[in-house]
């Protein structure tokens, strides 16, 4: 038996009863209706597979008129719906009429009970065919836009970006897993569509998971699937993230938020290439290209013990570190024009960046990094009145804008300096917040003061 829900529409009474006998065994649901008037209600109220549909209603006809009209207006109803048509007089003419109308296939009553349920097994399938391709090209219309949105967010004229992109260029086309690491907002999950549209596996799916959402109770069930009937909720079966992104790139976002039980279970399917589904028994092998990020700080989870060294090893074959915006600034006047250009498509406006504006957000330190700078345009576009945006539209910590350090030097010792002062200076001395958002540690940063003479 299959999960079909089969709707099967005629005035005979007898045609009906036997309909619902014969098909009753092979799916989930057979609903029987003698009445083509609620062809409208039961279309609209549930998701119907199959419509077997009489071709004459009107006592005494022959014509399959009635039939053609219903299958119009299902039609209209539903496009794509699958519909086999059923009428006591074998007439190819009026079979290739149906057909060229939009009928999948065409019984002649009386049937036999092997052909009919083949013949509705057939445009069952069909139909899910249908509803796969679809979902699939719609999918790839969107990673294709996806991926065009992400090359503004991750080019730049930083001599930092400039590192990242040449390495994203030489793993990109290999099958190499790759860690991105990287502070909140930074573009990991850019640089990883990067790399997906960059390789030989571009043609595949595209599939993200937030592991940082998931709870460990559901993790098996997101990332390897589950049969009917495996867990209270298990209604149907369902594939895991790894299966659905067979043959592409599966991106693991927050990977340091897992458990060590729930790592133990990724470093299996890592190592062995196949995935068991909850309540199932037969694994079935995966082909994909793993990518995984994380802000946290792994091998301080290594040391620490709650992170699995061996699980880092699979990860990492090619370690990807992302700088912070504040680390490249120089690639914020783009970044800030992308956003405004994109704002204004969405909300209908014109607004323009006052003169001196990009200037002074590039001295803003901007500890959310570029997804700080998009809600901070994202917000100044719809709030603003005026077609000119000055400072006075950007909620952003004025405690936080500094001269820009660029400006006067690209000395990378001296900006390494300014930007330690500048994190000292906001948490008020608090060294352990201030090397957080740095993304250094403490001893880390206690040299560094020592190397500069910064004091507090």
């Amino acid at each position: 038996m299959n999960d079909a829900y089969i709707l099967v529409i005629d005035d005979d009474v007898d045609v009906l009863h036997t309909a619902r006998i014969v098909l009753k065994p092979h799916f989930a649901k057979v609903v029987v209706e003698s009445n083509p008037q609620q062809i409208n209600f039961l279309l609209s109220n549930q998701q119907v597979d199959v419509v077997l549909l009489d071709m004459n209603f009107t006592t005494g006809a022959t014509s399959g008129q009635d039939g053609l009209t219903w299958l119009q207006k299902i039609r209209e109803i539903k496009p794509d719906q699958q519909v086999v048509m059923m009428t006591a007089y074998g007439d190819i003419k009026l079979a290739v009429e149906a057909m060229k109308r939009g009928a999948a296939d065409f019984i002649v009553k009386p049937w036999e009970n092997e052909k009919f349920l083949a013949t509705i097994q057939l445009a069952y399938e069909h139909g899910k065919s249908k509803e796969e391709i679809k979902t699939l090209k719609a999918q790839q219309s969107s990673i294709h836009q996806m991926l065009i949105a992400s090359d503004d967010i991750v080019e730049g004229e930083s001599e930092a970006m400039k590192q990242v992109l040449k390495q994203v260029q030489k793993v990109a086309g290999t099958d190499a897993n790759v860690l991105i690491l990287g502070e909140n907002g930074t573009g990991k999950e850019e640089i990883a569509k990067l790399l997906h549209k960059n390789s030989l596996r571009n043609k595949g799916p595209f599939i993200k998971v937030d592991l940082g959402a998931i709870t460990e109770t559901l993790f098996e069930s997101e990332l390897f699937g589950h049969v009917k009937g495996a867990f209270t909720d298990a209604k149907e079966d369902r594939h895991g993230r790894f299966i659905l992104s067979d043959g592409g790139t599966l991106f693991l976002d927050e990977i340091g938020n897992l458990s060590l039980t729930m790592q133990a279970k990724l470093l299996s399917i890592l190592q062995n290439k196949e995935v068991t589904p909850v309540g199932g028994s037969k694994p079935a092998k995966v082909n994909n290209r793993v990518i995984a990020a994380t802000n946290s700080d792994i091998q301080k989870g290594i040391v620490d013990k709650t992170f699995r060294e061996d699980l880092l090893y699979r990860l990492n074959t090619v370690t990807i570190l992302l700088p912070p915006l504040r680390e490249r600034v120089e690639d914020l006047p783009a970044l800030a024009n992308h956003f405004l250009k994109s704002f204004n498509t969405k909300y209908g406006k014109y607004a323009s960046f006052e003169a001196g504006v990009i200037d002074e957000l590039k001295g803003y330190s901007w500890p959310g990094n570029i997804r700080e700078l998009m809600h901070a345009i994202e917000r100044a576009v719809i709030m603003s009145d005026a077609d000119s945006l000055t400072m006075h539209d950007f909620l952003i910590n004025q405690n936080n804008l500094t001269s820009n350090p660029l400006v006067d030097t690209v000395n990378l010792d001296d900006i390494e300096k300014n930007t330690i002062e500048r994190a000292i200076k906001k948490y008020e001395g608090n060294i352990s917040k201030a090397a957080k958002e740095l993304g250094l540690g403490r001893t880390t940063i206690y040299r560094k003061m020592d190397k500069y003479g910064i004091k507090y």
